[in-house]
């Protein structure tokens, strides 16, 4: 993987949703500006950016030590570090970077797997843990599968439940429509994240569209997290005039964490950051709270 966007095809929902963010127009105004901040607070931590990266799993099959080395960019660059898929001794040295880190679950079949993936989050240090609703059934229909482990869907009592397992904010990631974001707030989650995971569907509804309907409904209730193709400051820049709390980048940080680990991790996010703030400077956004949608032109 590196930083290519993905081969057009029809029906192809990472395509769509690119359309979609750069059809997307930015007002430039520059009167009484201010230096740009790009200060952001999340669950009692405090961070230099609103990039964040992306729940990613099986990143040692991508560059020796993936997530740890990913976890560290993270760290250096001051951004929270979101994990997937990995076993506990992963965890317990991504948390050793330092790096402030979310930790989300698959919808595994056995709900006691994932009680004791939330405690293990939870003892080792973790800011917040979630779960991955999106990966419950395959494109035949069928219960997924993931690397022998059989998962299912998750009813709203199931996930309350996660919840109340817990004291660490509860997250759900893989919302992306109106209804599943009202029962998340409904169940008492203290995050979402809009996404369609990387296409799992196609013609799915670009995330960037759903979460100006999910703002609406649920905006200042609980945080919003967008991912999907996100690769730029000005990407990031969009999410947030739309009522996004912050972005997860997955994918474009891959390049970087393949070419030169962690330092390339947190060279990307920094940059990132930097064409965030030069984004602001030239909208008149002083902080990151103060971006709002009327900045924006959308066809």
């Amino acid at each position: 993987m590196g930083k290519n966007d993905v081969a057009k095809r029809v029906g192809d929902s990472n395509q769509i949703t690119r359309d979609y963010i750069d059809s997307i127009l930015v007002e430039v105004r520059h009167i009484d500006n201010k230096k740009p901040k790009t200060d952001f607070e999340l669950y009692g931590h405090s961070f230099k950016t609103p990039i964040m990266t992306a729940a990613l799993s099986h990143l040692d099959n991508y560059a020796e030590n993936g997530a740890v080395n990913m976890a560290k960019g993270a760290y250096m660059a001051d951004a929270v570090y979101w994990t997937g898929m990995g076993d506990t001794g992963e965890l317990e040295r991504i948390v050793e970077t330092g790096a402030k880190t979310i930790k989300i679950i698959k919808p595994y079949k056995d709900n006691d797997d994932i009680f004791k993936k939330i405690e293990h989050a939870e003892k080792v240090g973790a800011i917040a843990v979630g779960i991955d609703v999106d990966h419950s059934f395959n494109s035949k229909g069928e219960y997924d599968v993931v690397l022998g482990d059989e998962m299912r869907p998750k009813t709203l009592e199931e996930l309350k439940s996660f919840a109340e397992s817990t004291k660490l904010p509860f997250i759900i990631k893989g919302v992306l429509s109106v209804s599943d974001a009202l029962k998340c707030v409904e169940f008492g989650a203290r995050g979402i994240v809009i996404s369609h995971h990387n296409g799992v569907i196609d013609y799915a509804v670009p995330t960037y569209m759903i979460l100006q309907d999910i703002v609406k409904e649920v905006g200042g209730k609980i945080p919003i997290f967008i991912d999907c193709g996100i690769k730029s400051g000005m990407d990031t820049f969009k999410a947030l005039a739309l009522g996004a709390t912050a972005v997860c980048v997955g994918k474009w940080l891959m390049g970087p964490l393949q070419e030169n680990g962690a330092e390339g991790v947190k060279d990307e996010i920094i940059k990132m950051t930097q064409d965030l703030a030069g984004v602001m400077a030239r909208t008149g956004y002083e902080t990151i709270d103060e971006i709002e949608p009327s900045i924006l032109r959308i066809p």
